[in-house]
């Protein structure tokens, strides 16, 4: 590809394993619509546990998509990344002739909360029930976080840059900043995103130590932020993969921009310490309002993070109405994950996808399970609601403190 002179960051690109959706329009339908797929967690060794729902993905076969050769090396994470990989190149229609004269063009840059528990359960079973000569070589990269960046890399052939981001559940939109300014300093395109599989047994075990983790067994009670029966957020699987591109570089090859990441602002508060959340999130709206040369007013709809904790979701309505003024009681706010669960990392990254949708589409869609709102917000609840969104807000925050914002503008502008 040439140097291009516009290094405005577009993604170009969408694919979406989600447990509302195998795919991005499926997964549009059933945001937009409002749907819950939040049910009992049904994953083999999980049946006793306390926690009793999740958001599963269902319907994907990993070797319908991903060769044999690249299964047997990874866990569920990396297997559902490579497939959202694959989903959002062919939306981009970046294929293999557009990377074959410059492959150090394209990068990856992923993030990951839980790495793949699945696969290290699994062979440290075998290493304490049959011993050492009975684990298999990959254990030592499958359960590895960077895995993902690493095998979406090394199946696709990108040897441009390649980055893991580790900063809690903010680091799917801090990846996706860190894809964007890697193409603003001169990288074509950079496949970014976050896939998560944490509900294998050994990793439920360990997220059984957050307080903040929804008990309930009833879905749809389980999770639901804003509201006075808040209990805490579901865990989910499955994430997205968005093909972050030089807007000039796309267009040189007929690809469609979908939309611009416009600013992005990340602050560091400290584990569990939600009153001072608010002080991190403001800013970090404040810093990707900034870089984005956003008023606040001009900010249509804001995809918020959503914890279902009490003082989380107070601190946070705070916060935006701290970094927004007035409008930030005005503005539409939404959280679709109350319908598919908290993937961790995850979680920002189908935001940013919905968003995107949301934008095109002109509906912002609703917060499932959610009706009696205790915050001064204007919660989408119920249905979706028509707007023409050209500017969008997401936000999250990291149980261990990390706090992240970041802006999209639509393909058209302002």
């Amino acid at each position: 590809m040439s140097e291009p002179q516009d290094r405005r960051a577009a993604v170009t690109g969408i694919g979406v394993v989600a447990p509302n959706g195998i795919s991005t329009d499926t997964f549009w339908k059933a945001t937009h619509e409002g749907l819950s797929v939040l049910d009992r967690v049904t994953r083999e060794g999980c049946e006793h546990l306390p926690l009793k729902v999740a958001g599963e993905v269902r319907a994907f076969e990993a070797a319908d998509t991903i060769e044999e050769r690249f299964l047997v090396q990874t866990d569920r994470f990396t297997h559902y990344a490579m497939a959202a990989a694959d989903f959002a190149l062919a939306d981009a229609r970046l294929g293999p002739a557009d990377t074959a004269e410059s492959p150090y063009s394209i990068g990856v840059v992923t993030a990951a909360g839980s790495g793949g528990g699945e696969f290290g359960q699994r062979e440290l079973q075998r290493l304490w029930g049959k011993g050492s000569r009975f684990v298999g070589p990959y254990q030592s990269i499958a359960w590895f976080y960077a895995a993902s960046t690493g095998q979406v890399s090394i199946r696709r052939g990108f040897k441009g840059p390649c980055s893991v981001v580790a900063s809690d559940e903010a680091g799917g939109l801090d990846a996706l900043a860190h894809a964007a300014r890697a193409v603003r300093r001169g990288t074509d395109a950079i496949v970014a995103g976050s896939t998560e599989a944490p509900l294998a047994p050994y990793s439920v075990v360990c997220q059984l130590g957050y307080e903040e983790l929804s008990r309930e067994s009833d879905p749809a009670r389980a999770y639901r932020p804003f509201t006075e029966a808040a209990c805490g957020f579901v865990p989910a699987e499955g994430g997205a993969m968005l093909v972050v591109e030089a807007a000039a570089a796309a267009r040189e090859r007929g690809g469609d921009i979908r939309a611009f990441v416009a600013g992005h602002g990340a602050t560091f508060t400290g584990a569990a310490r939600w009153a001072e959340s608010r002080a991190g999130l403001a800013q970090a709206i404040r810093q990707a309002l900034a870089e984005a040369e956003c008023a606040p007013e001009e900010v249509d709809v804001v995809f918020a993070d959503a914890l279902g904790v009490p003082a989380a979701d107070r601190a946070e309505a705070l916060a935006i109405t701290d970094a927004l003024g007035a409008h930030g009681t005005r503005v539409p706010v939404t959280a679709p994950k109350t319908g598919t669960g908290r993937g961790y990392c995850a979680a920002p990254v189908l935001d940013t996808a919905a968003a995107v949708l949301a934008m095109e589409h002109g509906l912002i869609p609703p917060t499932p399970n959610v009706h009696d709102v205790c915050h001064d917000l204007d919660l989408v609840t119920g249905r979706a609601r028509a707007a023409e969104a050209r500017t969008a807000l997401i936000l999250s925050r990291g149980l261990m403190g990390s706090n992240s914002a970041l802006v999209l503008r639509h393909a058209a502008g302002r």
